[in-house]
């Protein structure tokens, strides 16, 4: 990347809670370009969500389809609301919309403590726990090529594995391990003994993965590894699995954390990526400054630290860097307690935390 390039980033702030942490959010992420100078941050902030459908009969505008894919990222909030639905009784998912139109195969869960927030896990090695759900985002049980059929006796769903989203799933998985470096194992979740579709993942994956001579290959399933994740997730390097399983193991993930107000998350495909906080848009709370921004915080400093290797850049690297280690900083002492753990700091307080600790931290 150039010295002084910018970066465009599409921002949908979506509906609820997301519509308030968005703000206060980007600020803090131009401060931390700021602070590592050399680039910039240039966002489009765009409409779409269960709102935008409530009032328009469509999810986005198609101009908001077009700015998004030709961003150099994208940053979601949240978007649904549980009384805005489609006429079968579906809710209103344009982030699931995004991730089959930019084909985001990769759904990365990362699972860190913040340093400072309430432990769930008493066992002191709690603390070292550092491990990533990937969570195949486009197929499974998801997949827009199979939906479902409902006739007044029956319903069924039909789960979709390919050849082709495992080999490049296990790819990422495997580069991933490579680089995160922290035992360079990736372990598949799946439920191979009783499904076929699982069956063939699991040979998809072992085929794939003996390219990787590096990195240990290994699978489990679900039943045990969700027991994994309860007993000592912090054996856990890298775990893949298919969409269903990945959207329940993550919020499992995100409990171990101090809940989704803590969880960040990108779905990443071939050159785009959307990143986004793991939580909904609770409209309960929305409007009031209660809710916690630490998951978007961090969801934002996982699009720049993407942004350091797709884009060749950097000092956007370095950036979110900053704001994670200002997040854990702010955090630390235990003084900052959020809502839903019990406390009274709502966003401002949170977002006035990271930000005085930003600007002590050295660029």
């Amino acid at each position: 990347m150039r010295p002084n390039s910018e970066l465009h980033i599409a921002v949908f702030p979506g509906d609820g809670i997301g519509v308030e942490i968005t703000p206060p959010v980007l600020r803090l992420a131009e401060a931390a370009a700021a602070r590592t100078g050399g680039f910039s941050l240039r966002f489009d902030v765009l409409e779409g969500g269960a709102g935008y459908y409530r009032d328009h009969g469509r999810t986005m505008p198609a101009s908001a389809l077009d700015t998004a894919g030709g961003a150099d990222a994208i940053l979601l909030a949240a978007m649904g609301l549980p009384d805005v639905r489609y006429p079968d009784g579906r809710e209103i998912t344009p982030q699931v919309d995004l991730r089959m139109e930019f084909g985001l195969f990769a759904g990365v869960r990362p699972v860190r403590p913040v340093p400072g927030v309430r432990p769930v896990l008493v066992d002191p090695r709690a603390a070292e726990m550092d491990f990533v759900l990937v969570r195949e985002s486009t197929e499974g049980l998801f997949a827009p090529q199979a939906p479902g059929t409902r006739t007044a006796d029956e319903a069924r769903e039909t789960m979709v594995i390919t050849r082709a989203t495992t080999e490049k799933l296990t790819d990422f998985a495997c580069d991933l391990a490579r680089r995160r470096d922290r035992g360079r194992r990736v372990t598949l979740v799946d439920k191979a003994n009783v499904f076929q579709a699982f069956a063939f993942m699991r040979e998809v994956f072992d085929e794939r993965a003996a390219r990787h001579p590096d990195v240990t290959a290994e699978h489990t399933y679900v039943d045990a590894f969700a027991m994994i994740l309860a007993q000592r997730p912090w054996e856990i390097d890298v775990a893949v699995t298919e969409n269903m399983f990945g959207d329940i193991l993550s919020d499992l993930g995100a409990a171990l954390m101090g809940g989704m107000g803590y969880a960040p998350s990108a779905d990443i495909g071939e050159g785009r990526a959307v990143f986004q906080p793991c939580h909904g848009t609770a409209p309960d709370i929305a409007g009031k400054g209660l809710a916690n921004p630490t998951a978007m915080i961090l969801s934002a400093a996982m699009m720049l630290e993407w942004l350091e290797a797709e884009k060749g850049a950097p000092e956007a690297g370095r950036a979110g860097a900053l704001l994670r280690e200002a997040v854990d900083r702010a955090f630390a002492p235990g003084s900052l307690v959020t809502r839903e753990l019990g406390g009274e700091a709502g966003t401002a307080a949170v977002i006035a935390a990271v930000e005085a600790e930003l600007g002590r931290l050295d660029p």
